[in-house]
C-alpha cells in the first residue's frame, strides 16, 4: 500500500490532523468520513509518528478501505455498506 511510483488516488476531501494522537485522530477521521458519501475518498495528512500503525489498524477495525499510504499522507475510502 505504499506509493512506490503508484499514482495517488483522487480524493473528495482533505483532513490535515497534524501531530494529533491516535484517539483524537480516529474521532476526527470518523467525523470526516461521515460527511462523505459511500465510496468517496478522504486524504488524511497525519504527522504523528504512530500514524503508520494507527491509521491502517483503524481502517481494518472499521472496514473503511485504506487505498494508499505515503506517510504523512493516507487515502481512505468510505465503506459502501
Amino acid at each position: 500500500m505504499t506509493s512506490d511510483s503508484v499514482e495517488t488516488p483522487a480524493h473528495d476531501a482533505v483532513l490535515d490532523v497534524g501531530d494529533t494522537l491516535c484517539g483524537e485522530l480516529a474521532l476526527m477521521l470518523r467525523i470526516e468520513l461521515n460527511k462523505l458519501s459511500p465510496g468517496q475518498v478522504v486524504k488524511v495528512i497525519a504527522r504523528d509518528p504512530a500514524a503508520p500503525q494507527d491509521i491502517p489498524a483503524w481502517c481494518t477495525l472499521t472496514g473503511h478501505p485504506l487505498l494508499l499510504v505515503d506517510h504523512p499522507n493516507y487515502w481512505v475510502r468510505r465503506k459502501t455498506d
